[in-house]
């Protein structure tokens, strides 16, 4: 006597897949980390909002006390009642300017050593090198920088300045390169050397974006390339650095913005002097970030409000500097993947 078994109509086949109802409902721990993100975010959101609020109510007394002459003004004078940030933004430009020069070509071509010739023990450790680098605070780079590389520097600045001096921003004024004796303090503490150790900053910040993005660039392109006779270089040509541009762009600006705001560092190398300077070798400049640590510890009730307003000029630079990277990344081809 055998069993049987009654098959409903609306019954599923025994052997096929039953498909599990979804819910849209998310699990506790799932709630947990989009509530966490989500007010991450909104943290950081309202402190940087909260920062540029703070630094902006501080740009109208002082804008009201001295008008707009504040942002050309060359001098920043207070028992004198002149007081400007003029200087102070070009020399800000300008060693990030220099920082950006030295550090482009090292990164992109240490970024293409890890990403596309390192042999693969080795790419690990270089990677976690760079990432370390990156992790140095800025004062082991500015101690650094003033003990052991600006004695050296001197000479090369006096170099530059005795076979490139025709050039105006390697001029150094009243100083003969080839004199008997050599006038050593007019090549101190100069903006190019703020910029070298910047540049040092910057390096492994630009090198870790673009390695990411180089490391993104189609396999399959790269083997078409290979299939069409393309040599090693010839396909990093014609594939990775293209593939790579919005990268590449990203990386150098968002090093720019750290540049721009770089402040220890400077401070320790930099020799504070006021007036626009455009020959970089000589001694003598002042960054924004440098102006405000200088004359923070003294500063009156105005003089104060004066700093926060220049604290506000270099936080609406480096904003936008680093917007437009991310905006450059994000809408490259290349940038789909990668986190700024």
């Amino acid at each position: 006597m055998t069993a049987t078994t009654t098959v409903r109509p609306n019954d599923p086949d025994p052997g096929e897949a039953v498909p599990r109802p979804f819910t849209g409902s998310l699990t506790t721990s799932d709630q947990v980390f989009r509530t966490v993100a989500r007010g991450s975010g909104w943290l950081v959101m309202i402190l940087t909002g909260s920062i540029a609020l703070f630094l902006g109510l501080k740009l109208v007394p002082t804008l009201r006390h001295y008008g707009l002459s504040y942002f050309t003004e060359t001098q920043f004078n207070p028992e004198r009642n002149v007081v400007g940030i003029g200087s102070a933004i070009v020399g800000s430009v300008v060693v990030a300017l220099i920082a950006l020069v030295i550090a482009f070509p090292i990164a992109l071509l240490t970024a293409l050593y890890i990403s596309e010739y390192a042999p693969i023990r080795l790419k690990a450790f270089l990677t976690s090198l760079v990432d370390l680098m990156a992790a140095v605070p800025s004062i082991i780079y500015g101690v650094w920088g003033v003990a052991f590389l600006m004695p050296h520097l001197i000479f090369v600045s006096r170099w530059l300045s005795e076979y490139l001096g025709w050039i105006p921003i390697f001029d150094v004024h009243g100083a003969d390169p080839s004199a008997a004796t050599f006038a050593q303090f007019r090549f101190e503490q100069s903006a190019f050397d703020a910029g070298i150790v910047v540049a040092l900053m910057v390096i492994p910040l630009a090198c870790a974006v673009m390695r990411n993005v180089f490391a993104q660039a189609p396999l399959g392109e790269r083997e078409g390339a290979y299939a069409l006779g393309s040599t090693k270089w010839g396909m990093i040509r014609s594939v990775v650095l293209p593939y790579g541009r919005g990268g590449i762009i990203g990386g150098m600006m968002l090093g720019l913005g750290r540049a721009l705001g770089e402040t220890v560092a400077v401070l320790l190398i930099l020799s504070l002097e006021f007036g626009v300077k455009v020959r970089v070798l000589e001694s003598g400049g002042v960054t924004i970030s440098k102006l405000i640590a200088e004359r923070f510890e003294s500063a009156t009730s105005t003089q104060l409000a004066a700093l926060l307003a220049a604290g506000f000029v270099l936080f609406v630079m480096t904003l936008l500097v680093n917007t437009v990277a991310a905006v450059i990344v994000s809408r490259s081809r290349s940038g789909a993947e990668v986190d700024l």
